[in-house]
């Protein structure tokens, strides 16, 4: 059970804010395949980052950082966002279930689509070393040197959150439920994000207007129920996950928002 933690938890981090269809977009493909979509981004910028506190239970389990680094790497000729998501154990968790986990992905900067995905994991001993390619053209992924076919605008892992970020969810209603498409672990993955509304919570850094949403799981396996995840994220321009709780068949687990750094906007707290 130990080892689905880091994924669930990362999972929940990059993935659950994956609305389809909500964003201002140009055509995004043309007869010769050399034109991807434009989306406007004004959530995020380079140098952004977000650090997150990890418990399991009670106990201070570890921290997760997910950056935006200040580089600015082409690949085909296309500007990139350069980004890097660490998780990492930490006191008396870190001695008896280590966890080193690395993701990075670059970025399309006016499509906000993957190009490259790298995946170092190390949990209790487990490892997964992922590379990949992504051919926004073709809609073809190569895969630690497979190749596998994909639909139109697929998102890694870390980009759907990217992407989400700048969708607006002023119009959702209660119970409604959208979907993206993402490449994870060597196949086509569907995540289902059921809205829930708005509220203020109270945090470490003070009291913050939210979003929440219910991430769609699968119950029985990890989960009690398919409500048993929650997700609150910032209800601004930058749409920041504040904090995620899961109930799972074992306990309990959540994530916290800890620092935030060189956000496009400030975040918006109440008296």
């Amino acid at each position: 059970m130990m080892l689905r933690l880091p994924k669930i938890m990362l999972l929940t981090a990059f993935a659950f804010l994956c609305f389809e269809g909500q964003a201002p977009t140009t055509p995004v493909k043309t007869s010769d395949e050399t034109t991807l979509r434009v989306m406007p981004n004004k959530a995020f910028k380079r140098g952004e980052i977000l650090k997150y506190r990890v418990h399991y239970g009670w106990i201070d389990a570890g921290e997760a950082i997910i950056q935006v680094t200040d580089e600015n790497k082409q690949i085909d000729g296309r500007s990139t966002f350069h980004v890097i998501g660490l998780g990492y154990s930490k006191g008396s968790f870190d001695w008896f279930f280590k966890v080193r986990d690395k993701y990075e992905s670059y970025i399309d900067e006016e499509a906000i689509l993957p190009w490259k995905f790298i995946r170092t994991v190390n949990e209790g001993g487990y490892t997964i070393n992922q590379d990949y390619k992504f051919n926004q053209y073709k809609n073809t992924v190569e895969a630690n040197g497979t190749n596998f076919n994909t639909p139109d605008n697929v998102q890694d892992m870390i980009s759907s959150f990217y992407y989400a970020r700048n969708l607006d969810f002023s119009k959702a209603k209660k119970g409604d439920i959208f979907t993206i498409t993402s490449f994870v672990d060597k196949e086509t993955f569907d995540l289902k994000i059921k809205f829930v509304g708005r509220e203020t919570i109270k945090t470490d850094l003070g009291k913050i207007k939210c979003i929440k949403f219910h991430p769609v799981v699968q119950k029985g396996r990890i989960f009690k129920s398919e409500d048993d995840l929650n997700v609150w994220i910032s209800d601004d321009n930058n749409h920041i996950p504040i904090k995620a709780d899961a109930k799972i068949l074992v306990g309990a687990i959540s994530m916290d928002l800890l620092q935030y750094v060189n956000t496009v906007s400030p975040l918006v707290f109440e008296k």
